[in-house]
């Protein structure tokens, strides 16, 4: 089956609105913003489809104006099904000055021999902010259904102003590497990653509060590094999909509210100089 999906936002008296939606089955967006008063929106993206099918090809694209504040949300675990030929999703996002993404979906769950491939393009213009996620299970444990997926390749690509500044290459086809081995995943069955771009971020504060937050943790490896450019990318192993993804959501959570308290002072700041 082949699927569209395109979202594009507008700005209008302060708040960022669902200027267009345009989807084909089996996708659905629904606006589950609860605080109308918000400058954020936050959209719901449903599928009818009980997941990712042998064949399907999806084709997303989400555009978010200037100054608007974009949060895409995930019904459910996104299932990757029992696969011959492999199915594959592009996912296109381009932010507008000002703009801000935050997409953190569900963990993905490989089933036995599927094969999936997506490619990411996130494009971000200046003064950009982009919170951007990734849970990837070992598959269905209690089916005995542990890393027999055949391939998993996950391609992402960030450009700021046009030029690429970071990409993501995940790959694991589990038949021709070891998993477990040095290296590899080393035992862990779950991993996680996360990406958080804003070029006024104090990234030396951010890498510190959040590896002393990520050490409160059990059961879990991480790594918080800087980025090339103004953010921080944390990598996380674990056991358990709800885990990584509960973990991400409190990050997100961390950095939009040490981003929207910098903002506030910022206000206060040209109030008062005024």
């Amino acid at each position: 089956m082949e699927a569209s999906l395109h979202i594009q936002t507008a700005r209008r008296a302060g708040k960022t609105i669902l200027q267009n939606a345009y989807y084909t089955t089996p996708f659905k967006v629904a606006n589950v913003t609860e605080d109308k008063s918000k400058q954020a929106l936050r959209l719901m993206l449903m599928t009818s489809s009980p997941g990712i099918l042998d064949g399907d090809v999806y084709d997303m694209k989400i555009g978010v104006a200037a100054n608007c504040k974009l949060e895409l949300q995930t019904q459910s675990f996104q299932r990757l099904f029992t696969m011959k030929a492999g199915a594959s999703q592009t996912f296109e996002v381009r932010l507008e000055e000002g703009a801000s993404f935050l997409y953190l979906p569900h963990p993905t769950v490989p089933h036995e021999t599927s094969d999936f491939v997506a490619k990411n393009k996130i494009y971000l213009s200046a003064g950009c902010s982009l919170i951007w996620g990734e849970v990837l299970t070992c598959g269905r444990k209690l089916n005995g259904e542990e890393f027999k997926f055949t391939r998993y390749h996950n391609i992402t690509e960030v450009f700021l102003s046009n030029k690429l500044v970071i990409k993501e290459n995940l790959l694991l086809r589990p038949s021709f590497v070891d998993v477990s081995a040095i290296g590899q995943l080393e035992g862990y069955t779950h991993q996680a990653s996360l990406i958080y771009i804003n070029e006024t971020a104090a990234v030396s504060t951010i890498v510190s509060e959040l590896t002393d937050l990520l050490s409160t943790y059990k059961e879990i490896e991480f790594g918080v590094s800087a980025l090339p450019v103004n953010g921080v990318i944390v990598r996380l192993l674990g056991y358990k999909g709800e885990q990584l993804h509960s973990i991400q959501k409190q990050i997100a959570a961390y950095l939009t509210t040490i981003n929207d308290l910098k903002i506030q002072k910022d206000t206060e700041a040209g109030v008062y100089a005024s």
